[in-house]
């Protein structure tokens, strides 16, 4: 099986410097997240992505995408946050099958205390010069 023209290419290069990248940031942010607010770094963008909805929520589905996890993932990760009191979870009235999720005001208090981290780390590993 050949590679040619694979190897080396600038293309894999810029492939492999945002993977790196990436995973700094991830990192750095699961690490200060964990610390500081006792979220994971999907918990705080569920939380952010669900405080930028309305007052209703929005169906578990439409936020597959927003945080990009599985169907199932998702749904645990809301069961957690639910558990915690984060979030509210109820049945789409007009189909038995779908499931909204709603930010609690424990929610936006948490996200609020966690933005500013958020922030910093983007800011300290993203930011000019980093």
């Amino acid at each position: 099986m050949s590679t040619s023209g694979s190897v080396g290419s600038p293309l894999v290069g810029e492939w492999r410097e945002l993977l790196a990248r990436h995973a700094r940031v991830n990192e750095a942010l699961e690490r200060e997240l964990q610390r500081k607010h006792r979220l994971s770094v999907t918990e705080f963008e569920a939380l952010q992505r669900l405080a930028e909805k309305d007052a209703n929520g929005c169906r578990l589905q439409q936020l597959v995408d927003d945080v990009h996890m599985s169907q199932s993932a998702l749904s645990r990760l809301i069961g957690r946050l639910h558990d915690e009191g984060l979030v509210d979870r109820r049945s789409c009235s007009e189909d038995r099958r779908g499931i909204y999720a709603c930010i609690t005001d424990a929610g936006r208090a948490r996200l609020a205390e966690a933005e500013p981290t958020q922030a910093e780390v983007l800011e300290r590993t993203l930011g000019a010069g980093a």
